[in-house]
């Protein structure tokens, strides 16, 4: 049975165990099928429903899938290199343009925050039994949403975007459900969902965020949760409009037991307005992070949503780190209280560099996009190459494979180190990379 692999055992458990144990071996490959469930109870001797609770439980691990008629096959693993490996290292000489860095000249001295959180620390220590949640800065994250238009709900904080978005789908999804995604989208979540279990289904985005038939066709096919950036998408800087969120709201209403998830990490660093799509559904969550507008390593974001979600999210979070430090909370409510960065200068500083290259990429009969955020994605015939010949010309992009699942190829190039300067050379030697620079001087 199954080829040279026996499966085993007289319970569920043993069952389950020895197809876990043939998976992990690598004796059982991804998709390879598993026999019906009638024809193994009579391998083994044993009842129908024994062998029904083993699949069930290979099922709630992530081990195995459902595929109808087709039966029970053997998940795909989640990849064992994480996306992020799936980068260029910048030789010495050659500029680095991969990374999704902030500019430092454009993040704030955390200087006085933080000495003025150690002094409240000094004053007023946080000991065990204390809330999870600062109070100034509950105040100010509930203000500021409630200024952007989401709902007013409970406040939650965590140590950055992922890990809230983590929370958030381990305490709402069972291994195999579908999360739809963006594609191409931000490469972590992309390592995140199939190493939670879960199927990630790729939507299409263009400038206005996820394509509304691609989101109704994957929501049609049962995706149990939806993931959307709502401005300076990574890594295509897509930014949701008034218009597109209507219509996403509206697909959503059909849709009221989907979890919504949405990610508003540009917080800080865009100009365009945030026309959030909270509320539409039965649970959902906003999240946003202080890693692009104050610097990755404050490991904070905070997050709101529905009072179920956020209740099951801060309880499963006492039951591990416990809470996010208070000395981070209180310097980031110090850098919110105080305003220390001005997001217009901040974004208009991105926006300045990315609109520059997009127009000097266009002059070159490149296409390109890049609406909000620090990054340009430039659609490319040959991925790999292109990376290659930009390398060559001192040029460290970013490979598009880093970010896609069913898109076509491309590259990210992140704007927030270049300067004026910068701006013809990149052009030209996206253009010569890409063949568009070849092409035309023929023409």
């Amino acid at each position: 049975m199954l080829g040279e692999y026996r499966i085993e055992g007289r319970r569920a458990s043993e069952i389950a165990a020895s197809v876990e144990r043939a998976v992990g071996a690598g004796e059982l490959q991804p998709g390879e099928v598993l026999p019906p469930l009638r024809e193994l109870a009579v391998y083994l001797e044993v009842n129908p429903n024994t062998v029904a609770s083993a699949y069930r439980t290979l099922r709630d691990r992530g081990v195995i899938e459902t595929a109808g008629r087709r039966g029970s096959r053997v998940r795909p693993r989640p990849a064992s290199t994480s996306r992020e490996a799936l980068r260029v290292e910048a030789p010495p000489g050659v500029r680095e343009v991969s990374d999704g860095n902030p500019d430092p000249a454009l993040l704030p001295s955390l200087e006085d925050a933080l000495a003025e959180a150690a002094a409240r620390s000094a004053r007023r220590p946080t000991l065990y039994g204390a809330p999870a949640v600062d109070d100034d800065l509950e105040a100010l994250a509930r203000a500021a949403f409630v200024r952007d238009g989401v709902p007013e709900a409970p406040i939650a904080v965590t140590s950055g975007s992922l890990d809230a978005i983590e929370r958030v789908l381990a305490v709402h999804l069972r291994p195999g459900d579908t999360v739809a995604v963006e594609d191409p989208g931000w490469g972590s979540l992309l390592d995140l969902i199939p190493a939670l279990g879960l199927r990630p289904a790729p939507v299409a985005v263009d400038d206005e965020g996820p394509v509304p038939e691609r989101l109704a066709r994957v929501l049609q096919e049962g995706a149990r949760a939806v993931v959307i950036t709502d401005r300076a998408q990574n890594p295509t800087g897509a930014a949701v409009g008034r218009a597109r969120a209507t219509e996403l709201r509206g697909l959503l209403a059909d849709h009221p037991d989907v979890l919504l998830v949405e990610d508003d990490h540009g917080h800080g660093i865009v100009d365009v307005p945030l026309h959030p799509l909270s509320g539409v559904t039965d649970h959902w969550v906003l999240v946003r992070s202080t890693a692009k507008a104050y610097g990755p390593d404050l490991r904070l974001a905070v997050l709101t949503g529905d009072a179920v979600t956020l209740d099951r999210v801060r309880g499963r979070q006492r039951l591990g780190p416990g809470w996010v430090s208070h000395l981070l909370q209180n310097t980031v409510a110090h850098l919110w209280r105080t305003a220390v960065i001005d997001p217009k200068r901040v974004a208009g500083a991105y926006d300045r560099r990315r609109d520059a290259l997009i127009r000097s990429l266009a002059e070159r009969g490149v296409r390109s996009r890049g609406r909000s955020g620090m990054n340009v994605w430039v659609p490319v015939p040959d991925e790999t190459g292109a990376v290659a010949r930009l390398l060559h010309s001192g040029w460290a992009v970013a490979p598009g494979a880093r970010f896609r699942m069913q898109s076509p190829p491309g590259i990210r190039i992140t704007v927030s180190g270049l300067t004026d300067d910068d701006i013809e050379p990149v052009a030209d030697a996206v253009a010569a990379a890409t063949g568009v620079g070849e092409a035309r001087r023929y023409e």
